[in-house]
């Protein structure tokens, strides 16, 4: 912007012909050329431009752009940044009910796509009024905090009242929009036999509280698992670097995939289910919404890593060159991870199975998402990899348990996300660490940074399954959790919606019509 600005400045002059009775007009001009840096410190030149300035001097001239310019537009810059990307975040609500949708069984698909709508509308209600003020409460550190924040929870802030101008909301709807991520992972664990009225509780504590707490922990200047908090003498509560989850391993993916655990667990399996060999009758109905969905899903995901930067033109391209460097290690492991469950499925399996390579896209994505910042291509490689085959082992684990998840979403988001979380520590370098986080010390080196992400992985599992437990279990010994065994079988879009299922692309199987 300065360099066009300079430009049409220097060059709007008018020629002058090369005439000698006009040679005199030239002595009103010098010669003058700009230079002008990219770095920082501004002790290279990388741009130059020269033109022919008039030496007299002009009354009211002004400068062509003042530092308070610039540090205007790295801030608006900033915020269309992070506006953009939280609308990629939650276009991840439709590739999340697409691939729900495509998984299940048709007479279900009403029903689906309503939780996912309640799971994005109550969110919304519930973080704007508490949950945002339990994760961030004055969003300020330990030594400007007035008191009311602590380590453990935030305090104030109570549906945003203390954002009296413009420069925060965006703060605010980035931050929702991961919070509607989470609470729609429980869905898919729960799907085809949950209550209604059942899941909008457990999604209102969800998102006002269970994951709040997380996010305050982790993401906080005040959290105890924070790598930005910082107390007197500038130390973390975890030593060195504190906890490193980039974009949410842990806080969303872990909290979300555990809760649905947990509600799977107390829900108990679907009808037909059989924790060995194939389940007959509860195959999803469509591959193709399946994989529109995933793919949706792969799109949203760079809102989800490279957004987390939280700045675009900030640190004069620092932010904006690591966005790009957190989408290509995100492209890596998701490609990985979608390679290492195809290779799986042929070999073991004896065919290519695609539902097991989407899921795979799933898994690397989990895994990279709280490393995809401090660590190089080829570990988001060895991350996927490893990521495809957590995925695998937790799936098939949880079959011979007897729990049913119909979309593995505890397989991709639970285990996958405590993988993220650990491969932090494994992974991560010296150097992407000092220019992620700005910390110089030898925690990789000295195994600090494992032990720190062990804490924080453990932290986060005990923490959502505790909590979701105190939800999911009441309710079901009130009998408001389940639906019975008749309206199962009937279907739920005609239990609790009063109506036949919608016709799906690419139907695999077609079901008998029941009448409500």
């Amino acid at each position: 912007l300065i360099k066009e600005r300079l430009r049409k400045a220097l060059f709007t002059i008018q020629t002058v012909p090369h005439n000698p009775s006009v040679s005199r007009v030239m002595t009103d001009y010098t010669h003058k050329c700009f230079y002008a840096s990219s770095s920082e410190g501004g002790v290279s030149f990388d741009s130059q431009i020269c033109g022919l300035i008039n030496s007299t001097a002009v009354s009211g001239a002004s400068a062509l752009a003042k530092n308070s310019d610039l540090s205007t537009l790295s801030g608006v810059t900033d915020i269309m940044w992070i506006l953009l990307c939280g609308i990629l975040v939650f276009w991840m609500q439709a590739g999340f009910a697409m691939l729900e949708a495509g998984s299940l069984r048709r007479k279900n698909t009403n029903n689906i796509l309503f939780k996912n709508l309640m799971d994005a509308s109550i969110g919304a209600v519930c973080f704007w009024l508490l949950g945002y003020s339990f994760a961030y409460g004055n969003g300020r550190n330990k030594a400007s905090n007035p008191g009311n924040d602590s380590t453990f929870i935030g305090s104030g802030n109570w549906a945003l009242q203390n954002f009296q101008n413009d420069t925060s909301y965006h703060n605010w709807f980035f931050q929702w929009t991961f919070a509607g991520a989470a609470a729609t992972i429980v869905s898919g664990c729960v799907a085809e036999r949950c209550r209604l009225e059942a899941y909008f509780v457990y999604t209102i504590a969800l998102t006002t509280f269970i994951y709040p707490v997380v996010v305050h922990w982790v993401w906080s200047p005040m959290g105890w698992l924070s790598a930005f908090y910082s107390d007197d003498d500038g130390e973390r509560y975890l030593k060195m670097n504190g906890m490193i989850d980039f974009a949410g391993s842990g806080v969303v993916h872990m909290t979300g995939g555990f809760a649905g655990l947990i509600g799977a667990i107390a829900v108990g399996p679907r009808t037909g289910f059989k924790s060995t060999g194939k389940s007959e009758g509860l195959e999803g109905s469509s591959d193709l919404m399946c994989a529109l969905g995933t793919a949706i899903l792969w799109m949203g995901w760079y809102g989800f890593n490279c957004g987390s930067t939280l700045g675009a033109g900030a640190g004069g391209g620092t932010y904006i060159n690591l966005a790009a460097k957190v989408a290509v290690t995100t492209t890596i492991a998701a490609a990985m991870g979608a390679i290492t469950c195809m290779v799986y499925s042929r070999t073991v399996q004896g065919h290519y199975n695609l539902s097991l390579s989407l899921n795979g896209v799933l898994a690397g994505l989990v895994s990279i998402t709280a490393p995809c910042s401090v660590t190089e291509p080829w570990a988001a490689m060895m991350i996927g990899l490893i990521g495809g085959l957590v995925y695998i082992g937790a799936s098939n684990l949880i079959k011979m348990l007897g729990i049913d998840d119909p979309l593995d979403a505890f397989p991709v988001h639970g285990a996958c996300g405590a993988w993220g979380v650990l491969s932090v520590g494994i992974f991560a370098t010296r150097s992407n660490i000092i220019r992620t986080y700005g910390y110089d010390n030898d925690a990789m080196l000295s195994g600090n940074q494992f032990r720190n992400q062990f804490i924080g992985m453990l932290a986060i599992m005990c923490w959502s399954s505790a909590m979701s437990a105190l939800v999911f279990f009441p309710l079901k010994m009130a009998g408001l959790l389940r639906v019975d065994k008749e309206m199962e079988e009937m279907g739920l879009d005609v239990s609790e919606h009063g109506r036949n299922s919608i016709i799906q692309l690419g139907t695999k199987n077609a079901e008998k019509k029941v009448e409500p």
